[in-house]
């Protein structure tokens, strides 16, 4: 763990990492892509010890009032956030100015916060993002290690729904040959149906390798699965993006089931629903006089 002072924490787009780096240790992590500029090693976390400060400046001067992110490049709950809370102070600074949240995370932890981000939901909008891999328990102990399992996820979304707070699922990366399956994507689907999902984000059957995380994931693919980084050079050279072979039917069939059960399954109609505000106290006022 690393303390450093940063000048800004909201991007143009409103979203905010707390934390830099991750000890997940999912072997297909994007984050650990050399694009990015790390320069320090991805597991030793870079704390933004005054991200809460620069924060609530930036709140309180802003005039009108807008979804704030939370999660792009590090969960908002690893580990270190029960010794620092930094996540949960920034929650609270999102109910106190009057604006909506929207993170995304793997781990079962944001339960913690269930009372504020009931709070932020009720006078504005919360909505909660998770990602699901794999079905298969062994095998996302194996891929996702340091997380929340996909049953512990699965269970965190369902407490979600009853608590009222919306929820939307990230369906990746399906890494070929591992899960790229038609049992694995039925078993993350049925677990979508059942929590009641807003929406199941997906960019296709794959997943992304470029400096950085491609080596870590070949390295990570000769200790769990010998001889498979060897067909994936075979299969995709250098590629960016890596396509699963079984992507038309499984996209047929994500679609399908999605349709079927009322699942938002468009990325652009969800992104667009994440990013709209919504002021409930207004609605409440209309409402008292109209």
């Amino acid at each position: 763990m690393r303390f450093v002072k940063v000048k800004g924490i909201l991007s143009p787009k409103n979203g905010m990492n707390l934390y830099r780096g991750c000890s997940h240790g999912c072997i297909y992590c994007d984050s650990r892509s050399k694009c990015y500029n790390m320069e320090h090693e991805f597991e030793d976390i870079e704390v933004k010890e005054n991200a809460i400060e620069l924060l609530e400046d930036v709140l309180r001067r802003r005039r009108s009032r807008h979804m704030l992110g939370m999660g792009s490049m590090t969960d908002p709950y690893i580990p270190l956030e029960k010794e620092l809370g930094f996540t949960r102070r920034a929650l609270e600074l999102a109910y106190e100015y009057g604006f909506g949240i929207t993170l995304i995370t793997k781990s079962s932890s944001v339960l913690r916060d269930i009372d504020i981000l009931k709070k932020i939901n009720e006078q504005t909008k919360c909505v909660i993002q998770t990602t699901l891999t794999t079905y298969d328990e062994k095998l996302c102990g194996i891929i996702e290690p340091n997380v929340s399992g996909t049953r512990e996820r699965f269970e965190t979304l369902k407490r979600l729904r009853d608590e009222g707070i919306p929820t939307v699922v990230w369906l990746c990366p399906i890494l070929p040959f591992i899960n790229d399956t038609e049992e694995n994507l039925n078993g993350i689907l049925d677990y979508c149906i059942e929590a009641e999902v807003y929406g199941v984000i997906c960019f296709g059957m794959g997943l992304t390798l470029r400096d950085g995380n491609r080596e870590y994931f070949y390295k990570q693919l000769d200790g769990y699965f010998p001889g498979l980084k060897e067909r994936y050079i075979r299969t995709y050279g250098g590629a960016y993006s890596i396509k699963s072979p079984n992507e038309r039917e499984l996209m047929r069939l994500f679609h399908q089931r999605c349709a079927e059960h009322g699942i938002a399954h468009d990325n652009k109609r969800i992104f667009e629903y994440l990013n709209k505000f919504e002021d409930k106290r207004d609605c409440e006022q209309i409402s008292m006089f109209g």
